[in-house]
């Protein structure tokens, strides 16, 4: 049985008993997936790649900011992101794991033209430590870039 037991209604592949089943292929399959549905700008389909509703189940924290609790906030969140930056690209620089645990290293790159938007390009890296679910979702995430040169390819470019 394929054990990446990802949204069986998005992927069509069943789940897994557990989480240590799942390979470091079906963890950077899982991962790419995440990166297509982001570069996809598909805030629905990132935030499916989370556990499910609610606090226990879906949380993500970026920067140490307030968490994003639910699947419907994890959304918010990337929908922020898509609409600040309609040209973004996500690449997926490297996925571990072991066991529940994962770590993605990505970069992300586009143009801040969405509403309000300075029209400056922006290319910064950062990471999200996972806590997958049994079902090899993300149960938890905690994500970090570094905000200060964010900032400053906001407001000056790259």
């Amino acid at each position: 049985m394929y054990c990446i037991a990802v949204n069986r209604r998005l992927f069509g592949q069943e789940p897994c008993n557990s989480i240590a089943s799942m390979n470091a292929h079906e963890l950077t399959a899982f991962a790419q997936r995440y990166t297509d549905a982001w570069n996809a700008h598909d805030a629905a389909a990132s935030a499916a790649c989370y556990a499910g509703d609610g606090p226990r189940l879906s949380h993500l924290v970026i920067n140490s900011e307030e968490p994003a609790e639910g699947r419907a906030a994890v959304q918010a969140v990337m929908q922020g992101f898509h609409d600040a930056f309609p040209d973004a690209v996500l690449t997926m620089d490297a996925v571990r794991g072991t066991g529940d645990r994962a770590v993605f290293l990505w970069t992300y790159e586009g143009t801040n033209t969405g509403p309000g938007g300075t029209g400056n390009r922006v290319r910064f890296s950062g990471w999200e430590a996972w806590i997958l679910s049994p079902f090899g979702l993300v149960q938890r995430s905690l994500g970090n870039f570094d905000t200060d040169e964010y900032e400053r390819q906001l407001a000056d470019g790259i």
